[in-house]
């Protein structure tokens, strides 16, 4: 870990950088966000999983497509989509491990939910590992890539 010594802060996406199995959590995420597209939009779910796929491209996220178009209330959506089994997951000793020997301030920053992060990193075995948890709502639902949430999340944590 010497190539980390001079960094101080450290921000790590959620999905597919906590975990190794992104079809196995987003597979599920995905597939209620086509379900509640479905019945919040009276679709059937093909037209639902286009309308995501498109979003997706368009604006980021979903989420913002469905705010945008349709007046998707996010916090409902966020919590519908997020609400998944993750029993499959096994605790990291390997990953604890490492974020433990990282001398630097940790931070979770995902387009998802914090309670979907409190998740994962509850059943990683990491959830105490980490100096704050930013998600798309408190980026404003500005999405990742966008500047405008990392310009909140350095604000927000202290980060020079």
């Amino acid at each position: 870990m010497k190539e980390f010594k001079n960094i101080k802060n450290i921000i790590f996406d959620c999905d597919g950088v906590l975990y190794k199995d992104l079809d196995a959590v987003f597979g599920q995420v995905s597939k209620r966000m086509g379900e509640y597209i479905s019945k919040k939009l009276n679709v059937d779910l093909k037209e639902a999983k286009e309308l995501q796929r498109t979003y997706f491209h368009q604006y980021n996220t979903s989420l913002n497509g469905l705010m945008i178009h349709h007046k998707i209330n996010p916090n409902e959506f966020l919590k519908y989509v997020h609400d998944i089994n993750l029993d499959f997951l096994e605790k990291d000793t390997v990953l604890r491990e490492d974020l433990l020997n990282l001398d630097a301030k940790k931070f979770v920053y995902t387009n998802g939910s914090r309670d979907h992060v409190k998740n994962i990193t509850k059943h990683l075995g990491i959830d105490d590992l980490f100096d704050g948890i930013f998600d798309i709502v408190d980026g404003q639902f500005f999405p990742k890539p966008q500047i405008e949430p990392f310009k909140i999340l350095i604000k927000k944590f202290e980060i020079s």
